[in-house]
C-alpha cells in the first residue's frame, strides 16, 4: 500500500463520507498530502554521507474557500498530514533538524483549487550552515572566507608534514559552496584521487596534500543563523561551473 493510500484511509477514520462530499470541488486533503511529499523530496539536502536533512516547518496556503472546507476538519487532518510526513521521511532516509510543524493558512492571492506550501529547516531558531575541515584528528571551523593550509607557521592550518609547503593550499568558503585552489606547492594538491589546480569542493570530499588528508564537510549547528562569510574577491571570481562570480 503506497503512503498516500494510507493517507486516504487514516483520513477516511478521522472525518465521516458525508463531510468528505465538501471536497468534490476545490482542494483535497489527498493533494495537501502529496504536495508535502513533493516540497520534502525538493528541498532535502545531503549534509554528509550519512545524513540528509529535510524541512521540518511547513506552511501550506490555500484559498480561501478551500481554507474555509480544510479548516474544518480540524486536528484530524493535521495529524494524518505529520503521520505521513514522517513515513515519507523515514522511506527516503531523511532527517529533520527538529519537531516536524504543519500549518495551514489562508492566501487570498491563491484560486479555489490551488495550494502553495512553504517550508524550512528550523531546531528552535533557524539552522547555521558552518564549512568545516577535519584534518589530523581536528575539527576546525572555516571562520573566513580564504582558509591557507600547509606546513608554515603564518598559514591559517597548519600540519606536520614535511611533504607539504609552507602554504601548500587554500580553501574558499562563501557560506554556501567552497573550492580548493593548489598555491603554487611544490608535490601538488589532489583531490578525491586527482590532481587539481583549483576545483569546486563538495562536501565530504577529500584534499590530499603530502601525506596528509583533508577532509572538506558542511555541517548544520543548532543556533540562530549567521549572515554568510564575507567574500573576497578571490572567491567571487571563481564558479566551476561558468567562471562567473560566486551568487
Amino acid at each position: 500500500m503506497g503512503l498516500l493510500d494510507s493517507f486516504e484511509k487514516g483520513l477516511e477514520r478521522a472525518v465521516n463520507s458525508a463531510f468528505a462530499k465538501t471536497f468534490r470541488s476545490g482542494i483535497q486533503p489527498v493533494e495537501i498530502a502529496s504536495a508535502l511529499r513533493s516540497e520534502l523530496d525538493k528541498k532535502a539536502a545531503v549534509v554528509s554521507r550519512d545524513r540528509i536533512l529535510a524541512p521540518n516547518t511547513f506552511t501550506v496556503l490555500l484559498a480561501p474557500a478551500d481554507d474555509e472546507r480544510v479548516s474544518a476538519l480540524g486536528d484530524a487532518l493535521i495529524h494524518e498530514l505529520d503521520t505521513l510526513v514522517h513515513k515519507h521521511a523515514k522511506a527516503q532516509g531523511y532527517s529533520f533538524a527538529g519537531p516536524v510543524s504543519i500549518s495551514l493558512r489562508r492566501d487570498d492571492q491563491l484560486a479555489t483549487g490551488t495550494l502553495r506550501v512553504e517550508s524550512s529547516t528550523a531546531q528552535g531558531g533557524r539552522v547555521a550552515w558552518r564549512g568545516v575541515v577535519d584534518v589530523e584528528g581536528r575539527r576546525i571551523p572555516l571562520t573566513k572566507s580564504r582558509t591557507v593550509i600547509g606546513r608554515g607557521s603564518d598559514a591559517d592550518i597548519t600540519v606536520a608534514d614535511s611533504g607539504t609547503s609552507r602554504k601548500h593550499v587554500e580553501i574558499l568558503w562563501d557560506g554556501e559552496r567552497a573550492m580548493v585552489r593548489d598555491l603554487g606547492s611544490t608535490n601538488g594538491t589532489m583531490l578525491d584521487g586527482r590532481k587539481v589546480g583549483e576545483a569546486a569542493l563538495p562536501p565530504d570530499s577529500t584534499v590530499r596534500i603530502g601525506r596528509t588528508d583533508i577532509v572538506f564537510r558542511v555541517v548544520a549547528q543548532a543556533s540562530a543563523a549567521r549572515p554568510p562569510a564575507s567574500v573576497d574577491d578571490a572567491t567571487r571570481a571563481y564558479d566551476p561551473r561558468e567562471r562567473g562570480p560566486l551568487t
